[in-house]
């Protein structure tokens, strides 16, 4: 996504860089990391939020610095766009900053974590030459250009998000980030309620076990676990979930259409899963329903006729998953006759 500098921010940009190159004072590195330990220690995840003055002074240091900064750039107006993923971005970020924090608890100083927002500090947007998202930077003590001094976080390194972004510190910087921390989904309340309330209700639900009164005794549960099991199968939900893929996208060329199947193998939406699933799913209840129901129906007629229409919408479901295949992938499906019928 590409970001635009109005003139103002232009301006400030520019009398940002005087400020650089001048430096008649700077202040003493001491006071600076001092000031950023506080920063992060009053942040509960370690990031700080970085502003266009909070950068000079960080810049203004003499190289080399007593320590790295990386710097996640962030829109707040961008986050609704889903091919972004600014704010799955952003968590991951915040949880490298935390486990950083907690495995090096002697070693904070050493690297500080900043975001800043697009709207509050546009001219450190221009001074790091960010002019698309996501945008991540890092950089080294040595590091006096914003700009060829520093190094930027390749698409491949967000790849597998919080994993990705701790590799590429450790090699970038040799520090140790640790294992990544992720909080429990949870929480030590949440436990303690549920604990409570199953503590309570064990009786009654043996007593109901035991008589034969349960929703595990109902066979329709069942039918319905087994058929959802199917789906989630057929739909390619499970590659969805892990790869976090959106429902939908929008047209590049046209952003008032939206696309639901995406062309090229290796890669789908959730809507062409949920679509491809329920054909899938409508053939095998269709056939079910044949093969379970009509046959107790007395009336010979009805039988054939409920045949033929379940058999054509089945064919139908089919050709259409087939062309669709296709579609995406370009492969063919072909018959191939006996030779003997030749």
């Amino acid at each position: 996504m590409a970001l635009s500098l109005s003139p103002n921010n232009a301006a400030a940009l520019l009398c940002l860089l005087s400020l650089l190159t001048h430096n008649a004072v700077s202040l003493p590195p001491d006071s600076i990391v001092s000031d950023l330990s506080t920063l992060q220690s009053e942040s509960p995840s370690g990031v700080i939020r970085l502003t266009d003055a909070l950068l000079h002074r960080i810049l203004s240091l003499p190289t080399p610095r007593p320590f790295h900064f990386i710097i996640f750039f962030d829109a707040q107006k961008l986050h609704s766009n889903p091919q972004l993923s600014l704010p799955t971005l952003k968590s991951e970020f915040t949880l490298v900053s935390s486990s950083f924090l907690s495995n090096n608890p002697h070693n904070k100083s050493d690297l500080f974590f900043f975001d800043v927002e697009l709207e509050e500090s546009r001219a450190s947007f221009a001074l790091a030459g960010v002019n698309s998202l996501p945008h991540i930077r890092l950089f080294p003590p040595s590091a006096n250009d914003p700009i060829t001094d520093s190094i930027k976080m390749e698409a491949s390194d967000l790849s597998g998000v919080a994993t990705s972004m701790a590799e590429f510190i450790v090699s970038r910087t040799n520090l140790p980030v640790g294992p990544i921390v992720r909080p429990p989904i949870i929480s030590r309340t949440q436990i303690i309620i549920l604990t409570t309330i199953i503590l309570i209700s064990a009786p009654f639900l043996i007593k109901k076990l035991i008589s034969g009164n349960t929703i595990l005794h109902e066979k329709s549960i069942y039918m319905a676990g087994a058929i959802f099991v199917y789906f989630f199968s057929v739909s390619g939900a499970m590659f969805n979930i892990i790869r976090k893929m959106p429902m939908v996208l929008l047209d590049r060329n046209d952003p008032m259409k939206m696309v639901f199947f995406y062309r090229g193998s290796g890669m789908q939406l959730g809507a062409e899963g949920f679509t491809i699933g329920s054909l899938f799913t409508m053939v095998g209840l269709l056939l079910a329903f044949q093969c379970h129901v009509m046959v107790r129906v007395k009336n010979r007629k009805l039988q054939r006729l409920t045949m033929i229409v379940i058999l054509f919408l089945s064919v139908l479901a089919v050709k259409k998953v087939i062309l669709l295949n296709n579609w995406k992938t370009g492969y063919r499906v072909r018959a191939y006759w006996p030779s003997r019928w030749r």
